[in-house]
């Protein structure tokens, strides 16, 4: 079984792949853009936004994790001084995967992974609307119930305390008027 073991194996024995996506991310923060198979993408998406992140540090302990992986100096250099400084203000998701349709040799299914161009947005919070919705019904109840039961008369009285009173009485209110349908 292959508890707590994450990702793909792609095929491959272990040095093999560690040599593979060691190249696939050279490439990639050299070109900013490759063409893959979708699991492959997938795999070195995982490992490409991990040496940003730690690239975002920016300091020297930062830069020699990424010589770890990515051993040539220059692309390390680009990393440090172009590519992680754009995402900056951005909270993680800094590639993009793009399906493209199959190879027509062997019917491998291709994306395009390339980083993230659009400077990142925030978007507002919403406040509670839920607390509002809930309040709605329970004033229609109690103007639909004095309507249907209560004579003409009557009717006049009962709406006037109802539109003074606050959201929260209105539940008393609602319990005369179920006692006298009762009755």
């Amino acid at each position: 079984m292959r508890h707590m073991k994450s990702g793909k194996r792609l095929g491959r024995n272990t040095s093999h792949r560690k040599a593979m996506m060691r190249n696939m991310v050279t490439s990639f923060f050299d070109h900013e853009k490759i063409t893959t198979t979708d699991a492959r993408a997938k795999e070195l998406r995982k490992m490409a936004e991990k040496l940003i992140t730690i690239a975002l540090r920016g300091d020297l302990h930062a830069r020699r994790l990424v010589m770890q992986v990515v051993r040539d100096k220059k692309i390390v250099a680009k990393l440090f001084d172009t590519i992680a400084p754009r995402y900056t203000e951005r909270p993680g998701g800094y590639t993009r995967i793009i399906k493209l349709g199959h190879r027509s040799g062997d019917n491998a299914s291709l994306s395009v992974i390339e980083l993230v161009e659009e400077e990142f947005t925030a978007k507002p919070k919403k406040k509670k609307a839920p607390a509002k919705k809930a309040a709605k019904p329970v004033e229609a109840v109690v103007e639909e119930a004095p309507v249907e039961e209560a004579p003409v008369e009557e009717a006049p009285v009962e709406e006037a305390p109802a539109e003074e009173a606050p959201a929260e009485e209105a539940p008393a209110e609602e319990a005369p008027a179920e006692k006298e349908k009762k009755d």
